[in-house]
């Protein structure tokens, strides 16, 4: 261990670094002092495109005090054989096989103020991005964060459209939360991002990670723990959770590509917390890449750098459980365009697409879609078909009303589908005149999350009770994972399974 003479620094220091905030691209200043940022600062990563490799986070929100007012919980670092070595901002550095940070209110000398209009919540990132990608158009730049749901963020002094409903959040903050390096009875202050290498690798939640890492505040106040990964090591750590390390060589290879494209694709999803990706199901699944298998790795090199492209940019290479038979537009998911390669289409043999005709926008035919399965490709997964049964209470309870504790739900109407046959808007009607909720696509699952999928029709069991019956797991867009599972044990290639989840797009090198 070294304890450099510089890492006591006064608290004026401190200070001076917090207002260094930006906003939106806004260098803040103090002589610019009617411009006001929306949020604490963050250093960003290198451009993907430089590096190939990906900052995902392991742990967010780390040092948030706890909602009973307790302390936030400790980070424990453990290595497994040499020691961890850290380096803060300000040249401090510590060697030891086990550290433990703990966190610290600094106060500030002088309050900081945020001041931001605020779009959301959202129940997916690729909702609120679709706000963004508006409020661009309309020559308004906005930020797409994360607190605790998605929101969209915007500076004060822009005029934002009445029909996006925006609202004004002010926030005067009188301290900010540091992470402390606790050496026996003694507490030392770090100084900024803290370098993490671990020459043996780091446990971390039952998995060993090989780093290097970094502890880095985030946007909100609390911070993050991040992973330095390769994207071809990062798939290593996704594919084994996302379509399972048995699946046969050509879905597994598949999966593989699309993992690659997604994580592409989205590696700004969380720019203004100074990272790429997080490692759970708003990313993807990312776990201990060290407890793949040969057959994962094997689909990894097979397709080495290997993309899906669509007028040369990767695609938004989304992906699901099980379809039930009839895949999902993008635009039958989240509240984005549409996309010429994620449309509706029937996923199965030549028989099952006989049957059934698009649109299937009638319960009467989802009724009939929903009694079959012979012919549809993957129709052995256990959510191919399902039921789930719904009381009122327990239906007030998911959607946390708090501001409405009266309201308890009565009639649960379908009032309109895609082509699909899913639900794209869903109205639960109170007991009480004129009371109602109407809840649009992702928000369906996002609030009722035991609903395997939006592909379902209701049926009224008893007073207060609704039976929901349905088909699929996840949103339905893009492949199948149990459809590639089974077209690859058919005998088709990965190449022949991915235009058939994405037609017209190609497969190509990323460069």
């Amino acid at each position: 261990m070294r304890l450099m003479n510089s890492f006591f620094v006064p608290k004026v220091f401190f200070c001076s670094l917090l207002l260094l905030l930006d906003f939106s691209n806004y260098e803040y200043r103090a002589e610019d002092a009617q411009i006001l940022p929306t949020h604490f600062s963050t250093t960003q990563p290198l451009p993907f495109k430089d590096s190939q490799e990906l900052l995902v986070s392991l742990e967010t929100y780390l040092g948030k005090p706890r909602l009973d007012g307790s302390h936030a919980a400790d980070l424990k670092l453990v290595s497994p054989g040499r020691p961890i070595f850290l380096k803060d901002s300000k040249g401090l550095t510590h060697k030891a096989a086990q550290i433990t940070i703990s966190w610290q209110r600094v106060d500030l000398q002088r309050p900081l103020k945020f001041v931001r209009q605020v779009i959301g919540p959202f129940a997916s990132f690729e909702s609120a991005q679709r706000v963004s990608e508006l409020l661009r158009q309309e020559g308004i730049p906005s930020l797409v964060a994360y607190p605790s749901d998605w929101e969209v963020w915007i500076s004060e002094g822009h005029n934002i459209p009445e029909n996006f409903n925006s609202r004004i959040v002010q926030k005067n903050v009188f301290f900010k939360v540091k992470p402390v390096l606790k050496l026996g009875s003694i507490d030392f202050l770090i100084s900024g991002d803290l370098e993490i290498f671990a020459p043996d690798g780091l446990f971390w939640k039952g998995g060993l990670y090989s780093g290097p890492f970094y502890l880095k505040p985030d946007a909100y106040g609390s911070w993050s723990l991040i992973e330095k990964v390769p994207i071809e090591k990062y798939l290593l750590g996704v594919l084994p959770h996302e379509i399972g390390s048995s699946s046969p060589p050509a879905a597994l290879a598949a999966q593989a590509v699309l993992a690659r494209t997604w994580a592409i694709s989205n590696r700004k999803r969380f720019e203004i917390d100074g990272y790429h990706l997080c490692s759970n199901t708003q990313c993807q699944v990312y776990k201990d890449p060290n407890q793949s298998n040969d057959a994962v790795a094997r689909a990894i090199s097979s397709t080495a750098g290997k993309i899906l492209s669509w007028n040369g940019q990767p695609i938004n290479a989304v992906y699901h459980a099980t379809n039930g038979g009839v895949g999902a537009a993008g635009n039958e998911a989240w509240s984005m365009a549409s996309l010429p390669y994620l449309k509706t289409f029937l996923d199965g043999s030549t028989r099952w697409r006989k049957q059934f005709s698009l649109p299937l926008n009638e319960d009467f035919q989802i009724q009939r879609l929903l009694k079959k399965r012979d012919g549809a490709f993957g129709n052995n997964h256990r959510l191919f078909r399902w039921k789930r049964v719904l009381k009122a209470e327990e239906i007030k309870e998911k959607l946390a009303l708090t501001n409405l504790s009266t309201f308890l739900p009565k009639t649960i109407n379908i009032l309109k589908r895609g082509t699909s046959g899913r639900v794209l808007a869903l109205e639960i009607q109170g007991s009480k005149k004129n009371s109602k909720i109407i809840l649009r696509l992702d928000a369906i699952r996002r609030n009722l999350r035991n609903l395997p999928s939006t592909l379902f029709y209701v049926e009224q069991i008893e007073e207060g009770s609704w039976q929901f019956i349905g088909g699929g797991f996840g949103h339905g867009a893009g492949l199948s994972q149990a459809g590639a599972i089974d077209l690859a044990h058919r005998g088709w290639t990965t190449k022949k399974i991915l235009k058939h989840y994405y037609p017209g797009t190609t497969y190509e090198s990323f460069e």
